[in-house]
């Protein structure tokens, strides 16, 4: 079996890319733009668009000025897995459309990097769940994470490392 491989580019931020990992990502709306719910609903139906097919997403959150996810991408060939910047490139290029379309918002939607942090280990995993599904109560936008109809997650919160 092959050795994953690191790849480290660097914009503002820094970005480590290992094949097969687990990725926590946050994203944020360009100037702290405010999402509608109509836009929220559009960037929530353009994460889960490749799920299960170019990557795996194991919970997200749609925040009205930021998404946070918990993502692995999936082999994109026999020797090459999807990218995080093509898996983003997709989601913030088809839904920075569908936001300007249903806001009728004329300007960037989202900011050009995202932080994104490589998972190592099953309690950094469940800590990372935890606090993406806390997101919307800790806001004050839901009592509970499941009333918040913009946060999404697989049944079965498991990962081995």
């Amino acid at each position: 079996m092959q050795e994953p491989k690191l790849k480290i580019t660097q914009r503002s931020l820094p970005h480590w890319e290992l094949d097969g990992a687990v990725y926590f990502i946050t994203f944020n709306t360009w100037e702290k733009l405010e999402l509608n719910p109509e836009a929220r609903q559009a960037v929530f139906n353009a994460c889960v668009f490749f799920n299960n097919k170019r990557y795996k997403i194991f919970t997200f959150v749609v925040m009205t000025d930021h998404v946070h996810m918990l993502i692995q991408p999936w082999l994109k060939s026999e020797k090459e897995f999807w990218s995080l910047t093509s898996i983003m490139h997709s989601i913030k290029s088809y839904s920075g459309k569908q936001v300007s379309l249903v806001m009728k918002h004329i300007a960037i939607v989202w900011q050009d990097e995202r932080y994104d942090h490589i998972i190592r280990n099953d309690q950094e995993f469940q800590n990372t769940w935890e606090y993406i599904r806390q997101n919307p109560v800790k806001a004050g936008l839901s009592a509970t994470p499941e009333e918040y109809p913009f946060f999404w997650q697989v049944p079965e919160p498991n990962q081995s490392f």
